[in-house]
């Protein structure tokens, strides 16, 4: 049965990396949050930062639309704005459905990380 958890978070990702990598506690720190910046800042000019193996980060436009308050019931108008979406890569879904690997369309795709969009 897997362990449940609170979730990743910068600190736990600081940490994998020192202990993986091999790098300093401050290096890692550093590594991590470079990585972090770049994949907003790619996010916040409208790119798509897409990681091998691991999925798609992209931003939707969602326009003008009416909603409703769940508590009076009352419709409300809610503004337009840009939301960031996640599509996990077929690698991905096999991974967290237990697929063995090499079954189904991917079979034999590579699963080297890059990152790409700017």
């Amino acid at each position: 049965m897997p362990k449940t958890s609170k979730g990743v978070t910068r600190v736990g990702l600081c940490e994998a990396v020192y202990q993986k990598v091999g790098l300093s506690r401050t290096e890692s720190s550093a590594f991590v949050e470079l990585v972090l910046k770049e994949i907003s800042d790619c996010l916040e000019k409208g790119e798509t930062v897409k990681l091998a193996s691991f999925g798609s980060f992209m931003v939707r436009k969602k326009g003008r639309r009416l909603g409703r308050n769940p508590k009076t019931g009352i419709e409300v108008p809610i503004s337009p704005r840009r939301v960031v979406v996640f599509k996990p890569s077929a690698i991905m879904k096999q991974q967290i459905n237990s697929q063995p690997p090499g079954s189904g369309a991917v079979a034999g795709a590579e699963t080297r990380w890059s990152l790409a969009g700017g």
